[in-house]
């Protein structure tokens, strides 16, 4: 009873911070905006037992393997500070959606048991949600603080960040595009240069009936632990296919557990 109540006093207090959509219309909203009744399963989910154990015994490239005991007393999740993370949709960059983005997984803040800093991500799959990735770092809370009203929006191929606030699109790590933090573009202009690094390589296209890649994975398929998900539009590349696309998805793989 008491997991309960703290996990919807948590989520009453997350709230602002997940779903803070700023001033964007209705339309213009990411789907999937996690709710009271999902941050308080969310708050449930990494409190728990299997998350702690999870996170005792994650070590990171970098860290340093400690007593049981120490690892367990360090361990730990902060399911007061949640951040969802949006990604862009295949219906978006085709225009067939003004929404620019769909809820990819939620972000939550936490400690491993050597006591460097991770992110447990948690997605939601049916009415429930899992862990599906402990990754190294708390780069979703630090751009986060810096979006503002705005939601965080990851364009996981070249690893990407923006805020988005009503039609504007602010870039917070331009990664490999080559575009400046800080920019700032349209909603639609953020469309257009999608659809110049994807549209040819959606489904149906001639490279996914060539066989050239892995196919488009949406926001909401399920991903197996501690692996990378490739949720925007197409496509884990094949041999010579976009050394762009590649080297942000080979960042990524480098902070993943």
């Amino acid at each position: 009873m008491r997991n309960l109540l703290r996990a919807a006093i948590v989520a009453g207090a997350g709230l602002l911070v997940v779903l803070g959509a700023g001033s964007a219309s209705a339309a213009e909203s990411p789907a999937g905006q996690p709710n009271a009744a999902d941050l308080a399963a969310i708050g449930t989910l990494v409190s728990g037992k299997d998350t702690a154990n999870r996170l005792a015994t994650t070590v990171f490239p970098d860290g340093t393997r400690v007593a049981a005991e120490t690892a367990a007393r360090n361990a730990m999740a902060d399911p007061a500070k949640p951040v969802a993370v949006y990604e862009p949709s295949a219906e978006f960059v085709t225009g067939k959606s003004a929404v620019p983005a769909e809820l990819a997984y939620v972000a939550v803040p936490a400690r491993t048991g050597d006591g460097a800093t991770a992110t447990v991500q948690a997605q939601r799959e049916g009415r429930d949600w899992s862990v599906f990735n402990v990754a190294s770092g708390d780069v979703e809370q630090r751009l986060a603080a810096e979006a503002g009203k705005g939601y965080l929006l990851h364009e996981p191929q070249v690893n990407a960040w923006y805020a988005v606030e009503g039609g504007t699109v602010r870039v917070l790590d331009g990664s490999v595009t080559g575009t400046a933090k800080g920019a700032t573009m349209s909603v639609d202009a953020f469309r257009t240069a999608l659809r110049d690094r994807y549209a040819d390589k959606l489904p149906g296209s001639a490279y996914d009936r060539e066989g050239a890649g892995g196919g488009y994975t949406p926001a909401s398929a399920t991903a197996r632990p501690n692996e990378p998900r490739d949720l925007l539009v197409p496509i884990l590349l094949g041999a010579g296919a976009l050394a762009l696309v590649a080297a942000g998805a080979y960042a990524v793989r480098l902070r993943r557990q």
